[in-house]
């Protein structure tokens, strides 16, 4: 871990849906094969970057996809494989739990669905106070789309709709502190058809940041934006 970087053992927590079931809002908009490759185009491009990071130590993947296990160890990412998605809020803290029975000092939760994740300015926040709980709203404001938790069992996560304001009042009611911070490469997340065109439109002019989803969407073409009109 760099200097500047705190020591406490941390494991990125990564809740992932079976890649069928993922992204169901953009039924419509695509079909079920292509919903799939989007899914795992996004996750390779998230495992892939995490290794390089100098904030976080291992990498657990909470799924119930096959899959999604197989891949993961493929990268050698330890994996929490559960009988059925039971949603994302569940995955989170299953996989805090078993994070911190292993030795996890800090969890950090991250999505498998913000392909412009930068890693050196995740670090640059999670590595900043060892004692901090980090929430990272979506761009609406209203969501979350990261969250670390120090220790791990400090509080239950709640993502969904709002999940901003009920991380907010539960780091109020736990008594420790905590951080409300935009991280601009987290706050676009794939959800929506107009997040699809967002995305698209951004990776198209540099697709450094998630190479096989740029891929993907490119083959995909202005899909999102037809449909609209």
């Amino acid at each position: 871990m760099g200097a500047g970087f705190t020591n406490l053992h941390t494991t990125a927590v990564i809740p992932v849906k079976g890649f069928s079931s993922a992204n169901r809002r953009l039924d419509g908009v695509l079909s079920k094969k292509e919903r799939n490759a989007l899914a795992e185009a996004l996750f390779l491009d998230l495992i892939v970057k995490l290794p390089r990071s100098r904030s976080i130590d291992d990498v657990l993947v909470v799924t119930s996809d096959p899959s999604v296990a197989r891949q993961s160890r493929w990268f050698e990412h330890g994996v929490l494989e559960q009988e059925r998605d039971e949603g994302q809020s569940e995955a989170a803290a299953a996989g805090a739990r078993a994070a911190m029975a292993a030795g996890a000092e800090r969890v950090a939760m991250l999505p498998v669905d913000c392909p412009m994740l930068d890693i050196e300015e995740v670090d640059a926040h999670i590595g900043r106070s060892p004692r901090t709980v980090l929430i990272v709203p979506d761009r609406h404001g209203t969501g979350t789309n990261a969250l670390a938790l120090a220790p791990p069992d400090v509080f239950a996560p709640a993502f969904g709709p709002d999940s901003c304001a009920r991380h907010v009042s539960r780091a109020r009611a736990s008594g420790i502190s905590f951080a409300l911070e935009k991280v601009e490469s987290l706050a676009l997340d794939l959800d929506t058809p107009e997040d699809m065109s967002l995305l698209r439109d951004r990776l198209l002019l540099d697709p450094q940041p998630a190479r096989r989803t740029a891929e993907v969407l490119w083959q995909l073409g202005d899909r999102a934006q037809r449909t609209a009109a």
